[in-house]
């Protein structure tokens, strides 16, 4: 990873692997873009008791988000599987210390984006990337969701929304992606970069 390119974070909690196969769909989005990156970053389980237990570095996939990672990133990618409509509490957990972020306005005009998992179709996909939405829109970011010029979303049967790429993982949390789910996460990856390259570059300019 260059440290001259702006990057996009992809910032994830997944428990069973589909959010964070949709987190590596938008990931390769962001990439197949000249000129920026993607960091693909998670957050770490939370427990009953006041005592940290899991190691600083996970033992395998993402390391766990710092608040420079979200600090210093040009974009954002929020992906979260459904928790009765509402997103994880790991991840509600990181974005309730990012307090300092918003007393600075770090991430002012900033594009964003969101992604879940649910076990069934109706699942409460849609509320869950409304409940990631609504932090963003409190930090002052945009929000890019996911136009029907993308057509896979009036074909899919699964997963796909407007207000950002979905999935229906199944009951056993063992369904892979399909064909439309992966196109859509793709294409979302890619319109955000787009978005974060042109938004970068007009900062860049009026300072």
């Amino acid at each position: 990873m260059s440290d001259s390119l702006p990057y996009v974070l992809v910032l994830y909690y997944s428990r069973h692997g589909a959010t964070k196969a949709l987190a590596e769909r938008l990931a390769a989005g962001i990439a197949s873009q000249a000129g920026i990156q993607a960091r693909l970053r998670t957050v770490a389980p939370v427990s009953a008791t006041c005592e940290a237990v899991d190691p600083e570095i996970p033992e395998q996939g993402a390391v766990y988000a710092s608040l420079d990672d979200l600090r210093h990133a040009s974009g954002l990618a929020l992906g979260s599987p459904t928790r009765f409509g509402n997103m994880a509490a790991p991840l509600k957990y990181f974005i309730d210390s990012t307090s300092e972020l918003w007393l600075s306005g770090a991430l002012i005009d900033k594009p964003a984006t969101a992604f879940t998992s649910t076990s069934s179709l109706h699942g409460g996909q849609e509320t869950t990337l409304i409940s990631m939405l609504l932090p963003l829109l409190h930090h002052g970011m945009v929000y890019a969701g996911v136009p029907y010029s993308e057509t896979a979303l009036t074909r899919t049967q699964g997963g796909g929304t407007p207000y950002g790429v979905s999935h229906v993982a199944g009951t056993r949390s063992d369904r892979p992606l399909d064909d439309e789910e992966r196109e859509l996460a793709f294409a979302q990856g890619a319109r955000l970069a787009r978005l974060t390259l042109a938004l970068e570059n007009a900062r860049r300019q009026a300072s």
